[in-house]
C-alpha cells in the first residue's frame, strides 16, 4: 500500500511547503496530492491570500514539480461537474490543463455522481490536450446516509441526481435499507465507470471501510 499525503495552499508560504515536501520524502512518502484547498471560511467564502503563499493548485504542483523531479508523483484534483468557483466547465477544464502542464502526473475526481459526468469530465480534458496516459481516476462515495450527502452536494455546489434521490427516499425512515440501497446504488456506479475505461476507482471513506468492502466484494475485482 502505497501512502499518499494530501497538501493544500491554505495558511502555508511557499518555503513551509517546501520544507513539508521534503519532510515526506524523507519519511518515505513519494506521492502528494497537490490542492489549492477551501478558504478558511469554508466552500463557497472568498479566498484569502496567504503572504509569501500560493494562490493556484497549479503553482504548488510547479512547486512540488520543481523542487522534486522524479522523487515525487503528483496528483491534483478534478471535478466531473466543474468546481463550484469556476464560472464555466471549459474554464474547470483550463484549470485542469494548467495542473498538468505544470507537472501533475495524475487526477482524482470529486466524488462522481453520475458516470455520466465522469465521461464528459474525461472527454473534455482529452479535447483540451490531456494526453490519454494521464490517468483520471474517479472518487466513489457510497451514499449511507441521505441527509449527510445532501450537504456535502450543497458545500461543492451540487446537488444528488433525481434518479438517485427517487431510489433513496422512499426508504428514508429506514437507516438500514438506506445504505444498503446506497451500496447498491454506488457498486452500480463503479461497474458503469470501470465498464467506461475508468483506470481505477479512488474510495471515500471518511475513515469507515466497511461500505467500501462491500462494494469491492459485490464488484469481484481482482486483487
Amino acid at each position: 500500500m502505497l501512502p499518499m499525503a494530501h497538501l493544500t495552499c491554505v495558511g502555508h508560504t511557499r518555503d513551509e511547503l517546501t520544507r513539508t515536501v521534503a519532510e515526506l520524502r524523507e519519511a518515505g512518502v513519494h506521492n502528494v496530492l497537490a490542492l489549492r484547498g477551501d478558504p478558511p471560511g469554508g466552500p463557497g467564502t472568498p479566498w484569502s491570500t496567504t503572504e509569501g503563499g500560493l494562490d493556484y493548485a497549479c503553482d504548488l504542483v510547479a512547486l512540488i514539480a520543481e523542487e522534486n523531479a522524479d522523487e515525487v508523483a503528483v496528483g491534483v484534483a478534478a471535478f466531473p461537474e466543474g468546481h463550484r468557483d469556476a464560472p464555466s466547465l471549459e474554464e474547470d477544464t483550463r484549470r485542469l490543463v494548467a495542473k498538468v502542464e505544470a507537472g501533475a502526473q495524475f487526477a482524482v475526481t470529486e466524488m462522481v455522481l453520475r458516470a455520466s459526468d465522469y465521461a464528459g469530465l474525461v472527454e473534455r480534458a482529452r479535447a483540451a490536450g490531456v494526453p490519454e496516459d494521464f490517468a483520471i481516476i474517479p472518487g466513489i462515495m457510497p451514499i449511507l446516509n441521505l441527509r449527510s450527502m445532501t450537504r456535502m452536494t450543497e458545500l461543492s455546489g451540487r446537488e444528488i441526481p433525481e434518479e438517485v434521490r427517487a431510489r433513496l427516499e422512499p426508504l428514508a425512515d429506514d437507516p438500514a435499507a438506506v445504505r444498503a440501497e446506497g451500496i447498491r446504488i454506488a457498486t452500480e456506479l463503479c461497474e458503469e465507470l470501470l465498464a467506461q475505461g475508468a483506470p481505477g476507482l479512488h474510495f471515500y471513506t471518511l475513515n469507515r471501510s466497511k461500505a467500501t468492502r462491500e462494494i469491492y466484494a459485490a464488484l469481484s475485482l481482482p486483487v
